[in-house]
């Protein structure tokens, strides 16, 4: 049965509401944006005109240089690698391909402050130079963590992944052919790297990278803590220091105009690029055997990023967490629930708008719910101060009015009812996080035939018991799997945490932030290894999806 035949049924059974629902819900799910861009034309400059003056060029160039490093490290680490464990065979690659992804599970503020009290003038490897030589301070070099080189390294120890993973996929989904045709051409392994496999899977690169920089553009605490001036950092002075929201969202429109160029760039990119393979055979069936020292200069390789970007950090942190640390405390007990309760509430709720909107869009496939759904995505492209921002001004605008009305009307006066609530936190969560939970939802509900849904309709179920009684138990893959990234994301969430938290309601990743802040790194390491440990459980779970593949 057509879509069309669903829509006009839906309509007949009175469900029609569903679309209205959903682009109610875009809409609203869009508002944090529409407060944003309203500002850029509306509001006052005269604080605009001080940054313009002082700061403002100052964030563009270390944010662009910030971009460019971030560039080189990720293609540095994650092409190579993806090259290495799906076309070679070496040592250990097989473990080598899984570990790679254990990074993703390390937010970069975290990996910034293990490696701060490490690396810094007072950590133990200065210290150990320092008793080895006699030497004193300024007496000799020593790589200066706390810097935009040093944010640059450490942002490309977690983030390569998004490349290795989107490079891994194209170099596996390309035909043995391809090493055949390269071998008849004369090619050496090297040269069938640079001129088939590399072109071959460049789409899938830039894929990757463009989603790295989004990820480096929405960070705050290491930018913060090395002191590196960039936007998000701006934002944050700008709202806190001037006390303008209105100054703050215009620096958030220029970031969201870097946000919305890399989507141009990575859209273009593939700009009537077709890249076709014959299927026949997968490049896993005929490796390039790496033996002696080439095998072992690719294992060294690939280890590189799996020691730096996680197995040092977490070892230092274990280390901290149970020798240097205050230890487990009440307070921390509740810091656990506090961003566990917030995470799971803030998953149920993401998932079921992200199955609401894709069920219509899948009823009424027009162009107004296909809008609705694309924008109610856009939040995702976003970093969670411009978010942040967005939800506190009209939140703030909405209490007052209220405080004022029921003031006039009783003369009593009430304290805020959305702004700097958990009201308030959720529906940003929600508004950044939804692109994750609607793609999951979209993916599984295309796997399901529409013969299902005329099935459950001829047995009497309206769309909604077709959708709570056929598609959801179907779902379950899927729905769990956004749940599961969600949760995550939210847990380790900083900027947006920072903003919009209620007074005296803290979690795990703005404990470790102030703790780290007052140079307190191994009181931090218990929340800090809490939030790695957890986010270690969907890296497991697509480790273990991708080696069934491969």
């Amino acid at each position: 049965m057509s879509n069309n035949v669903l829509t006009a049924n839906s309509g007949k059974t009175g469900n029609g509401w569903l679309k209205g629902v959903s682009i109610a819900l875009s809409v609203v799910l869009a508002l944090p944006i529409l407060v944003i861009l309203s500002h850029v034309v509306l509001g006052d400059a005269s604080v605009w005109h001080h940054l313009v003056d002082t700061v403002l060029f100052g964030y563009i160039a270390n944010s662009l240089y910030l971009m460019g490093g971030v560039t080189f490290g990720v293609l540095l680490l994650g092409v190579p690698t993806a090259w290495l464990t799906s076309v070679c065979v070496f040592p250990g690659h097989k473990w080598i391909a899984i570990a790679l992804l254990l990074p993703l599970a390390v937010p970069a503020y975290i990996i910034a402050y293990t490696y701060t009290g490490l690396f810094d003038y007072a950590g133990p490897i200065q210290t150990f130079i320092r008793d080895m030589t006699g030497l004193g301070y300024g007496e000799y070099w020593f790589f200066k963590v706390r810097s935009l080189p040093g944010a640059i390294v450490m942002l490309s120890l977690v983030l390569y992944p998004y490349v290795y993973l989107m490079a891994r996929s194209a170099f596996l989904e390309q035909s043995s052919n391809t090493l055949e045709v390269s071998r008849t051409l004369g090619y050496s392994n090297r040269k069938a790297f640079f001129k088939l496999g590399l072109p071959l899977a460049r789409p899938a690169i830039v894929a990757g990278v463009t989603l790295a920089l989004m990820e480096t553009l929405a960070d705050y605490g290491t930018v913060q803590f090395f002191g590196v001036n960039t936007f998000t950092t701006g934002i944050f002075r700008t709202f806190y220091g001037f006390g303008d929201a209105v100054a703050a969202s215009q620096l958030a429109s220029i970031l969201l105009v870097f946000v919305t160029i890399l989507i141009v760039l990575e859209r273009y990119s593939r700009r009537k690029i077709r890249y076709h393979s014959s299927g026949l055979s997968k490049v896993s069936n005929r490796k390039i055997h790496l033996q002696g020292r080439y095998g072992i200069g690719a294992l060294i390789f690939c280890l590189v990023p799996i020691c730096f970007g996680f197995l040092f950090p977490v070892l230092q942190l274990a280390y901290w967490a149970f020798f240097d640390s205050i230890g487990l405390d009440k307070s921390f007990f509740k810091l656990a629930w506090n961003s566990l309760s917030l995470a799971f509430i803030a998953s149920l709720l993401t998932v079921s708008c992200a199955l609401l909107l894709a069920y219509a869009s899948r009823l009424f496939p027009s162009k107004s719910v296909d809008t609705a759904v694309s924008v109610s995505g856009l939040g995702y492209a976003l970093p969670g101060t411009i978010i942040a921002i967005g939800v506190i001004i009209p939140f703030a605008w909405l209490d007052h009015q209220i405080i004022d009305a029921v003031k006039a009307l009783t003369g009593d006066k009430i304290g805020l009812l959305m702004s700097g609530t958990i009201f308030a936190l959720l529906f940003a969560y929600v508004v950044r996080f939804m692109a994750v939970s609607l793609g999951a939802v979209q993916s599984g509900l295309g796997k399901i035939k529409p013969s299902l849904d005329m099935a459950g309709r001829s047995l009497g179920l309206t769309p909604v018991g077709v959708l709570k009684q056929i598609h959801v138990p179907l779902l379950r893959g899927s729905v769990l799997t956004a749940l599961l990234i969600v949760f995550v994301d939210v847990l380790k969430e900083l900027p947006a945490t920072l903003i919009l938290r209620p007074f005296n309601f803290n979690t795990l990743a703005v404990r470790a932030f102030e703790l780290a802040s007052d140079e307190r790194l191994a009181d931090a390491a218990p929340a800090s290894l809490m939030i790695v440990l957890v986010g270690l459980i969907p890296v497991i779970l697509l480790s273990r999806s991708i080696a069934s593949r491969t």
